[in-house]
């Protein structure tokens, strides 16, 4: 028996049949990841800005706000430190969705890049959470305005469902792109 995960046609691991809870969120979280980086493989910069619909969302824009979204949760939130040097100068007051529309800006190189680092970050400080004892369990060091802080197991599935429902919309935007399809 192996801990390599299979790996299906499209680069995605398949999430573990048959292992304990933090196992079982991370190897769905790490599949809907990789869905993600399957919707966006291969585009050039006007395929990484189309829209569909009346939608403004691109692929680009969910890049980068996932990108954010794994910094904010994992980094911020889960282990209290200061935002990614990418994030600095940011007003947000300003423009609550800048992630969104700044990403028209940057290269498809700048936004793989910077959602991938994400990633690698967010993989290390989940393991180091994990291997530090605390368990699923363990709070946020940061808390809400209300004094509550989420669990890390909270953060997991948070984390499942932020890239579910955007890998969704992923898949309406790369079909509109060039006709790919697939779950």
């Amino acid at each position: 028996m192996t801990d390599t995960p299979d790996i299906d046609e499209h680069g995605r691991p398949e999430p573990p049949v048959a292992a304990d809870e933090a196992a079982t969120l991370t190897g769905f979280l790490e599949f809907l990841r990789a869905t993600l980086e399957w919707k966006c493989r291969g585009l050039d910069a006007a395929g990484l800005r189309a829209t569909t619909a009346a939608s403004s969302m691109t692929l680009g824009g969910m890049l980068k706000h996932l990108a954010w979204v794994e910094d904010h949760w994992f980094s911020r939130m889960l282990h209290g430190r200061d935002p990614d040097p990418a994030w600095e100068g940011v007003d947000w007051k300003a423009d609550p969705d800048w992630e969104w529309h700044s990403a028209a800006d940057d290269t498809p190189e700048q936004l793989h890049a910077l959602w991938q680092d994400a990633v690698d970050r967010s993989r290390t400080l989940l393991d180091k959470a994990l291997a530090d004892g605390g368990g699923l369990d363990q709070p946020a060091r940061r808390a809400w305005a209300d004094g509550r802080a989420p669990s890390l197991r909270w953060i997991l599935v948070h984390m499942i469902e932020e890239y579910a429902r955007h890998n969704g919309h992923a898949d309406l935007l790369r079909e509109s792109i060039d006709g790919s399809t697939g779950e």
